[in-house]
């Protein structure tokens, strides 16, 4: 059987993050050269530029409550992004290296039947990340058309409140800044779905470890020759051993970036939430809220479903093992067999510092939070 290329379930998002200067070729992390000064000059100019200004806008409109709470939401989700930007530059030696050893024998498929339980768990993952790409550049239409569509105002407006050292309302430095704006939002949704999307794909290959390890205990029986299935029974350990080492270094390089994005994300929603009862239904910035609201409850889905994936999956290898026909196997294999169970009893669950765990309950836990503050927001 041919050897299975992890990377090219990814490839796009690879080659997208190495056009928008993230991913440095092979397997180098950043050194002095073209590549390092392209992603320091599109960095500086579309993220920090962008959300400087931003951010010093802040201070000119302190004593406006609504233009406040209309900035902020956005301001934490850009910051958010500046931070996953830097953590994964800073980490792109760990990055690479959980990618490279997926490459190992120990982690290949064996056979058709495990080829397609990896596809199975690629496709779904797959299926968010368009959706919430879709849902992001949605957002990001509506955030470049409400100025244009909106006829209240008398004067100019740009897509994003934001301080200029210019007179942004005369041609044509008012068109100008509209498009900086819509490139760097832009940008900023590029990089956000893209990084998510990496980092979560990273643990989907986790959780199909076990799938391809669930497999293989189930099949021990078929080998029957009592050497076959020591030496059989000796490579799941090992396979095990090596999927909880690789779970670890996954979760040691996703433990910040949970816990940032959770924290951002419960003060982002409720703004966001709260907004959308002060604005008129069905109007284009109604509409780009309301699909801000969709593109972070996605994005939360994303890290909560391939975290529960994880977690699901490893809890199914002693069921498995009882399923293949142990009663037959040579007594050392089956006090082998015995000891690796009671191993396998503990689930391995990924979580920011143990504080939040990933998984479908937390994710139901933090929808209905938001729930809770929306109806709040609409009494209040």
């Amino acid at each position: 059987m041919d050897k299975y290329d992890w990377k090219a379930n990814i490839k796009m998002n690879i080659w997208t993050l190495r056009v928008l200067g993230l991913w440095p070729k092979g397997d180098e992390s950043y050194e002095p050269g073209l590549y390092a000064l392209h992603a320091a000059i599109l960095l500086v100019v579309f993220l920090l530029g962008h959300l400087f200004f931003q951010a010093a806008n802040i201070y000119f409109i302190r004593d406006n409550l609504e233009a406040i709470t209309g900035t902020i939401y956005v301001l934490l989700m850009e910051i958010l992004v500046v931070f996953k930007v830097f953590y994964v530059a800073k980490n792109m030696d760990m990055l690479k290296q959980l990618l490279k050893t997926l490459e190992s024998d120990l982690f290949q498929p064996k056979s058709a039947e495990q080829k397609a339980l990896i596809e199975s768990s690629v496709y779904f993952w797959r299926i968010i990340y368009q959706l919430l790409l879709i849902m992001c550049c949605g957002c990001n239409l509506f955030w470049a058309l409400f100025p244009l569509l909106d006829k209240t105002a008398g004067e100019r407006r740009l897509p994003f409140l934001a301080w200029y050292p210019y007179n942004t309302t005369t041609s044509p430095l008012y068109e100008i800044t509209y498009v900086y704006q819509i490139v760097s939002a832009g940008f900023f949704t590029t990089v956000h779905v893209n990084v998510d999307a990496l980092v979560t794909a990273i643990t989907v290959f986790n959780a199909s470890q076990f799938d391809i390890l669930i497999d293989n205990l189930r099949n021990l029986h078929v080998l029957t020759d009592s050497t076959g299935i020591n030496d059989k029974l000796i490579n799941c350990i090992e396979h095990h051993k090596q999927t909880l080492s690789y779970a670890e270094k996954c979760n040691k390089f996703l433990k910040w970036i949970l816990l940032v994005q959770f924290f951002i994300f419960t003060i982002s929603i409720g703004i966001s939430m709260f907004e959308l009862t002060l604005l008129v239904p069905l109007s284009s910035e109604f509409l780009s809220l309301l699909a801000y609201g969709f593109a972070i409850t996605l994005q939360i889905l994303m890290y909560c479903w391939s975290g529960n994936e994880v977690e699901v999956k490893s809890r199914n290898i002693p069921y498995a093992m009882f399923e293949c026909e142990w009663t037959d196997f040579p007594e050392d294999v089956k006090k082998k067999l015995l000891f690796f169970t009671m191993r396998a009893q503990v689930p391995v669950k990924l979580s920011a510092l143990n504080l939040i765990y990933l998984s479908l309950d937390t994710f139901m836990k933090a929808k209905r939070f938001v729930k809770s503050k929306s109806n709040f927001s609409i009494l209040f």
